[in-house]
């Protein structure tokens, strides 16, 4: 009865020394992918990202980051323990499922482990959590998360969302644009920072007044500790142009329609004004369904952010 409990710890044992060398590694040198980028490239969606360096990212851009997903990120160890207290009293009360995941939470499930619940993935978070808060530190924390956040379908990191929705990278952004991308981090194949509507636009106005919060409280100090933090600049004016990966986002073309039936002239649906017919998304409170040049972007679930 011994035995098998023995090579449990040494199982254990190896994969816990395997998981520091691995946060280790990366405290140096760039993740070369993760599992969600994979998963994209394997469903034929491709994989953009554009490292940059967080010295070189607009400061906006870390301030809405840490407005808009954890405001005590330079406080806490890891772990926000009133947020996922509010969390499990929001959850239980029933409704929209919500999670209390920090940044460095998050970062930890997008550089090491998959997307999704499930208890395993849950305790291994937390453990690469708790590796990357004392082997990283702030500033590289953040640096990652920003690098390969999702930031759209087949999209990856800030400087490449910048790049896809604005036009040019994110060594200067706007506040608006900086609060739009923080709006879309949680459902980013759902939201776009283009032209948002309802919820998003609410939500990313909601984000830049933050900003101003951030920067006065100095929430975003331990992000720069020790280094000079990047000079305001004035953001490149928008270029416009079709967004990559936008054929991923439209809807598959219905199949071809084998009888098709003639509609009498006077039986005929007269098509609404668009000008006069009032839009339904902006008299509800519940969210729109993302665009991408005017058509819909496919829904998915809504991911678990602990």
């Amino acid at each position: 009865m011994v035995r098998p409990f023995i090579w449990l710890f040494k199982l254990i044992l190896i994969l816990a020394i395997i998981s520091v060398l691995w946060v280790f590694e990366y405290k140096f040198f760039n993740p070369p992918t993760t599992a969600t980028m994979i998963s994209d490239k394997w469903a034929g969606r491709g994989a953009t990202r554009k490292w940059m360096p967080i010295e070189q990212i607009d400061r906006d851009m870390v301030r809405a980051a840490i407005a808009a997903e954890d405001g005590k990120f330079c406080q806490h160890n890891g772990f926000d323990i009133e947020a996922i207290e509010d969390a499990m009293k929001r959850n239980a009360s029933g409704g929209r499922i919500r999670g209390g995941s920090t940044i460095s939470q998050q970062t930890a499930k997008n550089a090491f482990l998959w997307q999704g619940g499930g208890y395993p993935r849950k305790a291994a978070e937390a453990w690469f959590t708790f590796l990357i808060e004392n082997l990283w530190g702030k500033r590289r924390i953040m640096e990652v998360y920003l690098n390969i956040a999702e930031t759209g379908i087949g999209t990856y990191g800030v400087n490449a969302g910048s790049m896809r929705y604005f036009g040019h990278d994110a060594k200067a952004m706007s506040r608006t644009e900086a609060a739009r991308i923080a709006a879309i981090l949680p459902l980013p194949k759902a939201r776009g920072a283009t032209s948002p509507k309802g919820f998003t636009k609410r939500y990313g106005n909601t984000i830049a007044t933050r900003i101003g919060t951030v920067a006065r409280d100095g929430l975003d100090a331990c992000v720069y500790k020790g280094i000079q933090a990047p000079p305001e600049r004035t953001p490149e004016k928008t270029k416009s142009g079709p967004l990559p990966g936008s054929e991923y986002e439209s809807a598959k073309p219905l199949p071809p329609v084998e009888k098709p039936v003639s509609v009498p002239a006077e039986e005929a649906p007269v098509e609404a004004d668009p000008a006069t017919t009032p839009d339904p998304v902006s008299a509800s409170p519940v969210e729109p369904t993302a665009t991408v040049d005017g058509k819909p972007a496919p829904q998915e679930p809504t991911p678990d952010a602990s």
